[in-house]
């Protein structure tokens, strides 16, 4: 009995030990206990308010290797690159520019010519590698950029046709620097800026303002001050001074020309509908190569080059390959009229580099011409790209 009552007067302690410390965590009277419910309740209830925690808080993500290395290139690129790049794409001015680079890598390609004595080798051997080359770089620009290599389904028929005028084109060129004085032949191939901006208005219903055939006039009247004379021109065969210019090389020259001027017209429509100006050059570099290859086998016209030779034929390739590039990017870009007077900076460049290293004489007539084609240009590039409306 006494165990007993001992055992219930020991869990009656028990039960009032705890009973006060379940009312103090339940509930309270007392008002303090009311302020520190409201002090508790905001940071308890926060349905409006962003929760943050180790899930919500942003972290910074850790770059992969691909991302670290584009930003390294990215901030270590030359002053070079980033103007070309500017040239290419980064300037309401690009069409015009990409033109005056295409023009500038032409003339360089004509001073080496002209400093660098290498083996005389038959024009379609020259032709032939350049086509080559052209074409393969243009290949391997399209695969690495992912584009379709013979081009979207929609512009293939444009494709053909710029190859088809430019192989035409070419093979014309060839044939007329074959049978006429070599500034003959320079005067005929640039008509083909001429010939390509009137044929821009009937095959891209493009408006021929005024000003457009001012500044083209302009430049080619100063082509013709600068290779009027058949002896402005070094290179010029004694065969070609006696039997005089043939008309019908002259027609074949023309031809040239008009076939150029279509070729850069669906060079631009080509380039402007699949959004990549290399397509155009691959076409064209591809039938040239074959056409070019069958001129070479017929003719039986074919002498192995020495190394130095190659070696150099191969680096005007490679340049004729950027020009080309900066030409179609100038024609993608710009209107055909604008773009093809730019081209006359050419011959002008070329001719104050024969007058500058003292190779040509200095006379009126080149000054004179020299100064038509940049005052054009100049005028061309201050009036500025043309708006087109859509």
């Amino acid at each position: 009995m006494d165990s007993t009552s001992t055992d219930g007067r020991e869990h009656d302690q028990d039960r009032e030990r705890e009973l006060p410390h379940v009312v103090e965590l339940v509930a309270s009277p007392e008002p303090s206990d009311s302020v520190s419910e409201d002090q508790i309740t905001p940071l308890l209830i926060q349905s409006d308010k962003p929760k943050i925690n180790i899930f919500t808080v942003s972290y910074p993500r850790r770059k992969s290797n691909k991302d670290q290395i584009a930003r390294l290139v990215e901030t270590e690129t030359s002053p070079v690159w980033q103007f070309v790049v500017w040239v290419w794409g980064g300037s309401r001015y690009s069409g015009l520019l990409c033109m005056v680079a295409s023009a500038v890598i032409y003339c360089v390609m004509e001073v080496l010519l002209d400093v660098c004595s290498a083996q005389s080798l038959p024009l379609f051997e020259v032709a032939f590698t350049r086509c080559v080359i052209i074409s393969i770089l243009s290949f391997m620009w399209l695969r690495r950029s992912g584009e379709p290599i013979f081009g979207p389904a929609n512009v293939r028929n444009l494709l053909v046709s710029r190859a088809l005028t430019g192989c035409v084109s070419l093979l014309a060129f060839i044939y007329c620097i074959q049978r006429l004085p070599m500034s003959q032949v320079m005067i005929l191939s640039f008509t083909t800026p001429l010939m390509a901006s009137v044929a821009a208005r009937f095959i891209l219903n493009e408006n021929l303002k005024i000003a457009d055939v001012a500044g083209i006039a302009f430049s080619f009247f100063g082509v013709l001050f600068l290779l009027g004379s058949p002896t402005s021109i070094q290179g010029v065969s004694v065969e070609a001074k006696t039997k005089g210019v043939h008309v019908f090389a002259v027609l074949i020259g023309l031809v040239s020309a008009l076939a150029g001027g279509g070729s850069y017209c669906y060079l631009r429509a080509a380039a402007k509908a699949s959004d990549q100006p290399v397509g155009t050059i691959f076409s064209f570099g591809l039938l040239s190569t074959a056409a070019v290859a069958v001129c070479m086998i017929i003719s039986q016209d074919f002498v192995l080059p020495s190394f130095y030779s190659f070696v150099l034929m191969i680096f005007l390739s490679i340049l004729a390959f950027f020009a080309e590039l900066f030409l179609a990017r100038g024609l993608q870009l710009e209107k055909t009229s604008k773009v093809a007077n730019i081209q006359y900076l050419e011959v002008a460049l070329y001719q104050l580099w024969g007058m500058g290293s003292l190779r040509y004489t200095l006379s009126f007539g080149k000054v004179v011409g020299c100064f038509l084609v940049f005052v054009s240009a100049c005028c061309t590039m201050y009036f500025g790209p043309e708006k087109e409306m859509e």
